[in-house]
């Protein structure tokens, strides 16, 4: 393995790479990458989440408009994935909930595999680095 200099190319290599793995097994499901996202927060929320709270995530998270993740929303909609929930909320549908477990459980044998055998130490540092560079991005874009 050639090691490469810690850099944005570096940062973003890993990111896609991953990211493919995990479009892969979305390839079958009929969402994409944006509505596997949606679907997550979702779930996290309990199943039931403020739409503006899910659009802010998305858009701040993705750094897409809100025109796509509304877009992202509304296909999750159409599909049956998500329902309406009280005056402003979504809610994952039977199918949406099972949709979201499969493609949970997909990701996470994706990252068991690709985490498996970094040492606790090394993925720590990792994270504490990635956190602050997420950070710094976000600072700025937030002050431009």
């Amino acid at each position: 393995m050639t090691v490469q200099p810690f850099n944005s190319q570096v940062i973003g290599q890993a990111h896609y790479a991953a990211r493919a793995l995990l479009q892969r097994e979305l390839a079958g499901t009929g969402i994409g990458f944006e509505q596997n996202l949606a679907l997550n927060a979702t779930a996290a929320a309990g199943g039931t989440i403020d739409r503006a709270a899910l659009v802010a995530r998305l858009t701040g998270s993705l750094k897409i408009d809100t025109g796509a993740a509304e877009a992202a929303l509304a296909g999750l909609a159409d599909a049956g994935l998500l329902a309406p929930a009280g005056p402003a909320g979504l809610a994952l549908t039977h199918e949406g909930a099972a949709l979201q477990a499969r493609t949970a459980e997909a990701a996470a044998a994706i990252a068991g595999r690709l985490y498996a055998g970094i040492p606790p130490e090394d993925a720590a540092v990792a994270g504490r680095l990635l956190t602050l560079i997420a950070e710094r991005a976000n600072a700025e874009l937030a002050g431009a």
